[in-house]
């Protein structure tokens, strides 16, 4: 997340402010020493977070950002029975991998693992479209998942045979 300094910085800068006014006030001095330490724990505190939040996986509902992308690629599921479905997905015109969770379906959770057992034995790839759709939780099941063929590689052109000037024969 190439934001991730930015939210630092801008909490680092709120917290530093609220120190500054806390300091500056005319209070007794253990107010201003507690906001002093409250300041330098926030911090760190802060990062750890944003650090932490980075590994977890995102619910697909609050995927606001890049709700206008219309396909998918799956590189990977893993199935909480009963629980959650974790997908490992690629958006359309990134290069990047997004980590997302849905809550559980038993009918995506067999569609999914059908298609991608079927996508592995033909060497294909799994496709979702419109995942960021807001469904209902009841609507998980009709996840648009559509099995993509790998492309063809070009045919090769017939080989020509070679050109030999023979002096016996008469043409050219």
């Amino acid at each position: 997340m190439d934001i991730l300094f930015y939210l630092f910085a801008g909490a680092t800068g709120i917290a530093a402010t609220l120190a500054v006014i806390a300091i500056w006030a005319p209070r007794p001095t253990r107010v201003r020493v507690t906001a002093l330490i409250v300041t330098g724990l926030f911090i760190p505190l802060v990062y750890v977070q944003m650090i932490e939040m980075l590994s977890k996986p995102k619910p697909m509902n609050f995927e606001w950002y890049q709700s206008a992308e219309t396909r998918a690629v799956v590189l990977g599921i893993s199935l909480r029975e009963g629980k959650s479905i974790y997908l490992w997905l690629r958006p359309e015109g990134s290069t990047e991998p997004r980590y997302y969770v849905v809550p559980w379906n038993l009918k995506l959770a067999e569609k999914l693992e059908d298609m991608v057992e079927d996508a592995v034995k033909r060497n294909a790839t799994v496709v979702v479209t419109n995942p960021f759709l807001k469904p209902r939780d009841e609507d998980w099941g009709t996840l648009n998942v559509e099995i993509v063929p790998p492309p063809l590689l070009p045919l090769k052109r017939p080989m020509i045979p070679p050109r030999i000037f023979n002096p016996r024969d008469g043409s050219i």
